[in-house]
């Protein structure tokens, strides 16, 4: 019975659980991560990554930003850009890749700022998954354009 009393006192740590390494989490990952890689992860930016995942999968504001929170945990936990990319490239078409990079692109244009970092994530994941150079700077022109209401 002392025991249950004490323990009453003592705090439990809450954990959180990893989400699943699947190719809708890598993704909101690599949005995350994209977002962070000038050091600053701007409001515009979360917004931006909740309105693709809406986008993508169908969720409501709540669930996406649910997502975008566990997605999170895993762009944390998760060692390296290529290691996101991989599972991306495993799971989804060569056109589903293209529309990947577009959404990374609209995340970087989210705040208005394009940033080295940002660019370097950018062509390591067109990289890894396979979208060449020239259908990203298309992609990243359409991207800069809709940005800047064109």
């Amino acid at each position: 019975m002392f025991e249950r009393i004490l323990s009453l006192f003592t705090p439990t740590p809450h954990v959180t659980e990893l989400p699943p390494e699947d190719a809708r989490h890598a993704l909101g990952a690599l949005l995350v991560r994209t977002a962070k890689a000038d050091h600053a992860y701007l409001f515009e930016e979360v917004e931006e990554i909740d309105h693709v995942l809406a986008d993508l999968y169908d969720l409501n504001p709540v669930e996406a930003a649910m997502m975008r929170a566990a997605c999170e945990k895993l762009e944390h936990e998760m060692p390296t850009t290529e290691n996101l990319a991989q599972i991306l490239h495993d799971a989804i078409s060569q056109s589903e890749r293209e529309d990947v990079v577009a959404a990374l692109w609209r995340v970087v244009f989210a705040d208005g700022i394009e940033e080295e970092e940002e660019d370097a994530i950018l062509h390591q994941v067109e990289g890894a998954l396979g979208v060449s150079a020239e259908i990203s700077k298309r992609l990243h022109d359409e991207a800069q354009a809709a940005a800047l209401g064109g």
